[in-house]
C-alpha cells in the first residue's frame, strides 16, 4: 500500500499515483475552538496558552517531529485530522538553519495590555497580552553594516555543532524507515524572508536602493551558508526536499519587482538548489502569500518546482496557473472567503479543483489557515466533498 511519503513525491513530481493528499494547511485556534463547540470530537484540543489569533498546523505546514519538539507537536493539530482521516503530515528535519545561538527571549516593557519583547530572532516586537492581533516589529538585529558583520561572525556560522538535537544518531535511525515526507526549511528561512528578519519589513525593501551593496552581501552569504549547512546534513541523510518561506507579496502584487528578484535573490536560489538536487532532494516549495503572478517565472528559473498556498482573494486562480505554467506543482489555491459563505458557494469554489485534479501534481487545501468566521458546519461540508472528489480520481 502506497504511503504517504510515496504520495508526495509522486504528486510533487507529476508521476503516476492513486489519488493526492488529504492535507489542510492549518486553522486559527479561534475557528477550532468554534468547531468544539459547534460538533468537532475534542481529543488532543488547543493548548491553553495559545490564542485564538495564533495558529495550529495542519499536514502542509513542516514542523520538528513530536519526538524532538514537544512545544511544536503541541500545535500539530490533531482532531480534524482524525475526523477526517487525513494524510500524514509533513515533517521538518530538527536543524536549525538560522542564527545560532537564538537571541534570548525576553519582555523589555510591560504596560499592562501589551508588551515590548525580543523574540529568538533578536526582533522586538510590541505585542498584545492576549495575541490576538498581528505584532507589529520595532526594531530588527541589523541596523548596520557593523551588525551584520557582527551577527554573521556570532550566529551565522555553518557549523552543524548546536544546530541539530542531542539525540541525532537516534533521529537518523528513525528518520530512515519514514512514511512521511522530510523536508529543510519552512518558516523563517527565505531569502526575502530572512533579509524581513534581518532589516525589518519597510527597511528590506528600500535597501535594495539605498545599500545595495548590504542587501547583495546578505543574499550572497546566506545562499553560501545554507549551501555549506544542508550539504553536512545531506552527507549523512537523504531528504525529501525543501521549503523556502518568503512572503514577499501582498493582494496586488510583489513586494519588489522582477528585476530586483532576478538581480538580487536569483543566484542564491540557484545555488541552494543545485546544491539540493545534487544530493537527490527534488522537491522544492515555496511558501508566499498574495499575488506572485509576475514572479513564478523567475521561481522555475531558479529550480523551484512548487509554489502555495494561492490565495483566491489575491487573483491566484490555480486553474489559470496551472494553464500558465504546466510544470509548476501547485498546493492550496481553495479561496478561504468562501468557505463562510455557505454551501452554494463551497459548491462554485470545487469545481476549480475537480478541474486541478485531472491535470495532476496538485494538493488542494484552503489558501492559508482557516479562519474563525467559517463554521464547522461549512467546514464539514467542504472538506467532505473535497474529499469525496479526490477520491473520485483514485487512478488504479
Amino acid at each position: 500500500m502506497i504511503n504517504t511519503r510515496e504520495r508526495f513525491l509522486s504528486v510533487m513530481n507529476f508521476r503516476n499515483c492513486d489519488r493526492t493528499l488529504l492535507w489542510e494547511m492549518g486553522y486559527w485556534t479561534g475557528a477550532l475552538r468554534r468547531w468544539y463547540k459547534e460538533g468537532l470530537p475534542c481529543s488532543k484540543g488547543v493548548p491553553s496558552d495559545l490564542p485564538d489569533g495564533r495558529s495550529m498546523s495542519g499536514q502542509d505546514m513542516p514542523i520538528d517531529p513530536e519526538t524532538l519538539d514537544p512545544i511544536d507537536a503541541a500545535k500539530r493539530e490533531e482532531d480534524v485530522c482524525r475526523y477526517f482521516a487525513m494524510d500524514e503530515p509533513m515533517w521538518r528535519l530538527p536543524l536549525n538553519n538560522y542564527v545560532y545561538p537564538q537571541f534570548k527571549p525576553e519582555i523589555l516593557e510591560d504596560h499592562g495590555h501589551w508588551i515590548l519583547h525580543r523574540n529568538e530572532f533578536g526582533v522586538v516586537v510590541k505585542d498584545q497580552k492576549d495575541r490576538n492581533g498581528f505584532p507589529d516589529w520595532v526594531s530588527t538585529p541589523v541596523q548596520t553594516r557593523d551588525d551584520w558583520e557582527k551577527l554573521k561572525a556570532e550566529r551565522l556560522q555553518p557549523k552543524l555543532a548546536g544546530r541539530l538535537p542531542n539525540n541525532w544518531e537516534q533521529c537518523k535511525e528513525k528518520f530512515k524507515n519514514r512514511t512521511y515526507p522530510l523536508i529543510f526549511g519552512g518558516y523563517p528561512a527565505g531569502f526575502y524572508g530572512i533579509a524581513r528578519f534581518l532589516l525589518g519589513e519597510e527597511r528590506v525593501m528600500l535597501t535594495f536602493y539605498d545599500d545595495p551593496e548590504l542587501m547583495r552581501d546578505i543574499m550572497e552569504y546566506m545562499a553560501d551558508f545554507w549551501v555549506k549547512l544542508y550539504s553536512r546534513v545531506l552527507e549523512q541523510i537523504h531528504v525529501d526536499g525543501i521549503l523556502i518561506w518568503e512572503d514577499m507579496c501582498y493582494k496586488n502584487g510583489p513586494l519588489i519587482s522582477p528585476a530586483l528578484f532576478r538581480e538580487f535573490i536569483l543566484p542564491g536560489y540557484k545555488k541552494v538548489t543545485d546544491c539540493l538536487r545534487s544530493y537527490g532532494a527534488k522537491v522544492i516549495m515555496v511558501d508566499t502569500d498574495g499575488d506572485c503572478w509576475k514572479l513564478i517565472p523567475l521561481f522555475l528559473e531558479g529550480g523551484v518546482t512548487a509554489l502555495e498556498p494561492f490565495e483566491g482573494n489575491a487573483g491566484m486562480d490555480v486553474r489559470e496557473v496551472r494553464k500558465a505554467f504546466p510544470n509548476l506543482a501547485i498546493l492550496g489555491g481553495v479561496d478561504k472567503t468562501k468557505l463562510s459563505l455557505g454551501k452554494e458557494a463551497i459548491d462554485a469554489e470545487l469545481e476549480k479543483v475537480e478541474w486541478m485534479l485531472g491535470c495532476g501534481g496538485y494538493v488542494p487545501h484552503v489558501d492559508h489557515q482557516v479562519p474563525p468566521d467559517v463554521s464547522w458546519d461549512n467546514f464539514k461540508y467542504y472538506r467532505q466533498k473535497l474529499n469525496r472528489l479526490i477520491k473520485s480520481n483514485v487512478k488504479e
